[in-house]
């Protein structure tokens, strides 16, 4: 058998039909290899020293070489949420550039901060579901952050080793919500409105966080296209800036915001709609990609 492909560490959470259980996979080429039992815990996925992560690639090799029962065609597993119920979700608004140009805004001189409930989480290849009372639905694809240890106070030159894994999350938003509340959480944590995945890439897989090309497509259109360079604050300063007023816990989850091309500021504006498919892809990571869907009443 060829040997399996290894070049970054890409770490999911999975569920199969043969497993009583949700686990843990390492994903190589096209396989995921459950890993669960070499792990202490789920969340030391968060914060895998140098070690650790060599013995779980090695494990997870010699496991696809010997074709044993860990190893799972992706094609057959379900994806499941990389971080399954984060304790919280930080998300960070006008942080892009060009998202700024296009509303016609001077970038701010201090981060923007939003929360998005927990309860927002969904997962890669399952739908977004758009709620009854919006007619504007929006896409909005982002960076997404995950703490690996407690952060408290943390200078800006430490950030990174608080830094557990990157993602892809696309920060669903109903805007006329927006404009009801005149503030984001209630727009912006509707059921299924945080896609996650499709699975965490350790830190020191993406050395430079601040050059990843990061595009959304709709529909096979492309709606947004930039890179992170184009962020006003980077992840340094923001996990500097949010660590002085709350602890940031492992699973945490920072979602960086977004760049230009959002549905609101096109004209004519575009929205989702059942049918639709959004996909999210940034370089290094993958794609995240959800199909729309209509509420169903209860």
């Amino acid at each position: 058998m060829r040997r399996p492909h290894f070049s970054i560490m890409r770490l999911g959470l999975f569920r199969h039909p043969s497993r009583p259980l949700p686990f843990t996979g390492l994903v190589l080429d096209s396989l995921a290899v459950d890993v669960s039992h070499a792990l202490t815990t789920p969340g030391d996925v968060f914060n895998l020293d140098t070690n650790a992560r060599i013995a779980l690639v090695t494990h997870a090799q010699a496991e696809a070489e010997r074709q044993s029962q860990s190893v799972l065609p992706l094609t057959e597993v379900t994806y499941l949420p990389p971080v399954p119920r984060p304790g919280k979700i930080i998300a960070v608004g006008l942080n892009y550039r060009d998202h700024a140009a296009e509303q016609g805004k001077t970038p701010p001189t201090e981060p923007v901060i939003f929360a998005k409930y927990a309860s927002a989480i969904t997962a890669h290849n399952a739908p977004i579901v758009l709620p009854p009372n919006s007619r504007e639905v929006d896409y909005e694809a982002e960076l997404a952050v995950v703490i690996g240890k407690t952060a408290r106070c943390v200078p800006r030159e430490a950030a990174y080793d608080y830094v557990g894994g990157y993602t892809i999350l696309n920060d669903v938003s109903a805007r006329d919500m927006q404009r009801q509340d005149k503030q984001f959480t209630r727009a912006k944590s509707c059921d299924t409105f945080a896609p996650i995945g499709p699975w965490l890439v350790t830190p020191d897989d993406i050395p430079n966080p601040h050059a990843l090309d990061i595009r959304l497509t709709r529909n096979g259109e492309v709606m947004q296209a930039s890179n992170t360079r184009e962020m006003i604050f980077d992840i340094p300063y923001l996990i500097w800036f949010l660590s002085q007023s709350m602890t940031l816990e492992p699973g945490d989850v920072i979602s960086t915001g977004t760049p230009g091309g959002v549905g609101v500021f096109r004209q004519p504006p575009v929205f989702l709609q059942p049918g639709d498919e959004v996909a999210i892809t940034i370089e290094h990571i993958g794609t995240l990609r959800n199909h729309v869907v209509a509420s169903v009443a209860a």
